[in-house]
């Protein structure tokens, strides 16, 4: 068996991993590699194995640095079945969609700028009617209910936690040029322990390879309930500063969780009297996809929402909570004189409406931009971070003077401790592990605390494109 780290390697996003193993080649997720416009464009357009030799896809989840190229992928030629949960098809064929709208928005907006030097038009990756034809591959598979691939390999589904419907993918595979059986073990994302809304990341007994996350691998978060302590405070000295908190969030999962987390505070009397928008219509559209999936919440969001104070309600929604679908709705805004909460997407600040909240907020002390979510370098979002003196927006530089707060608690990923926690949980250790989904630092500490922690003896951590005989 042959794997090879088309993504993800050294790196947190792009992530793609080819399987090739009696015969069969399979794909293990096929996202986006986001950075720099130029290096991200080309990578992204240009896949680095032959489209049509590919079998089949297995998605672990729906967010775009692991499902956003795969309009591309079936655009070039793939044929084969998408596998993934039936929660992530369902997000994905919003998503995806999405994607290829911004793309499409991107090209228009990059071909007026050619045509004025002179230059050729260029294409989208792709755009959203290939974001629809892709969807027709989706086959949708319930969590733990194995699936026959091929008569010698078996795909099952585990609840990684990460996000709604992300999984954890198991193969077991019986490998003709060994005569053994070998279960190979993909973590996906890895959740957190004890987060609101999603059950906690499965654990797994046994496993002869695995492809790991280390996302997280050299950083430790704060405890959920510290996090929501400092997310009120927050609130609060805004409030009381009669500014307004600006947050850039990723539509799928931070910014349902930071609703619920709104509605919380709603109910102890916590929240000061002041308006929460959800400006980004991605948010809306994925938050209904939320309400489809009860199915997937963990007990307390479950026993939340069929209390005697909230049965048969919404956990992503209260008195005081405003969706802002249109442009106009969004455009209004701006004229904001009093305190609110202004959740709005993308979740780095690279594109969407976020843009012109930001824009029209940052140069005021009084507003706070609310970090929430980990950073790419050379991301608005990450010079945000970093309080730049100016950071440009739409082209034009503007002075950070707003407030900047950084809640790394909210994260959807393991830390370090959860990372290793989850991997010391095999009692028949993988023989081989590789780290991924991390930056190069990150997952070089997790590999010495596996190796040194919990005993495993084999680990690598690929370069972009390299090859392992397993």
């Amino acid at each position: 068996m042959r794997i090879t780290f088309h993504g993800a390697a050294r790196t947190v996003t792009g992530s793609q991993h080819l399987i090739e193993v009696n015969d069969t080649r399979l794909l293990l997720d096929c996202g986006l590699f986001q950075g720099r416009r130029k290096e991200s464009n080309e990578r992204n357009r240009n896949l680095p194995f032959d489209v049509e030799s590919i079998d089949c896809l297995v998605l672990s989840h729906a967010h775009i640095d692991h499902s956003g190229n795969i309009p591309n992928l079936v655009k070039s030629g793939f044929t084969g079945d998408i596998l993934c949960t039936f929660a992530t098809r369902n997000l994905c064929s919003v998503m995806l969609r999405d994607s290829g709208r911004i793309q499409e928005y991107d090209a228009e907006w990059l071909n007026k700028k050619r045509e004025r030097k002179g230059e050729p038009p260029i294409e989208p990756n792709y755009t959203e009617d290939d974001a629809v034809k892709a969807m027709r591959n989706f086959l949708g598979i319930s969590y733990e209910r194995a699936y026959q691939l091929t008569p010698d390999i078996q795909v099952t589904f585990y609840d990684a936690g990460h996000m709604l419907g992300s999984a954890i993918v198991v193969l077991d595979i019986g490998d003709h040029e060994t005569g053994q059986p070998v279960r190979l073990v993909f973590s996906g994302d890895l959740g957190r322990y004890d987060i609101p809304i999603l059950r906690d990341p499965t654990t797994l007994d046994q496993a002869d390879v695995l492809i790991m996350e280390s996302t997280y691998g050299n950083r430790s978060h704060a405890s959920t309930q510290d996090t929501e302590k400092e997310f009120a405070r927050v609130v609060k000295e805004t409030y009381e500063r009669r500014g307004c908190i600006v947050v850039p969030a990723f539509a799928v999962g931070r910014t349902q969780q930071l609703v619920y987390s709104l509605h919380q505070m709603k109910d102890a009397g916590t929240l000061p009297d002041m308006p929460v928008y959800v400006d980004s219509p991605l948010a809306i559209n994925v938050t209904a996809v939320f309400r489809q999936h009860a199915e997937d919440f963990d007990r307390e969001t479950r026993e939340f929402m069929e209390s005697d104070r909230h049965r048969h309600s919404d956990p992503f929604g209260f008195d005081g909570l405003r969706y802002t679908p249109t442009v106009s709705e969004s455009k209004e805004l701006n004229q904001l004189q009093e305190p609110a909460v202004i959740i709005s997407a993308s979740g780095m600040a690279e594109a969407g409406r976020i843009l012109h909240h930001l824009k029209n907020r940052i140069t005021d002390e009084r507003n706070t931009v609310l970090i929430v979510g980990w950073q790419a370098p050379h991301t608005l979002g990450r010079r945000i971070v970093e309080k730049r003196p100016k950071v440009k927006i739409l082209g034009e530089e503007y002075p950070l003077n707003a407030h900047v707060e950084v809640l790394n608690g909210f994260s959807g990923h393991a830390d370090h401790d959860g990372l290793v926690d989850w991997a010391a949980a095999f009692t028949q250790k993988p023989r081989r592990t590789f780290l991924v989904h991390g930056e190069e630092d990150a997952a070089l500490a997790l590999a010495d605390a596996l190796r040194d922690k919990v005993g495993l003896e084999n680990v690598a951590v690929p370069e972009m494109h390299e090859s392992f005989e397993v």
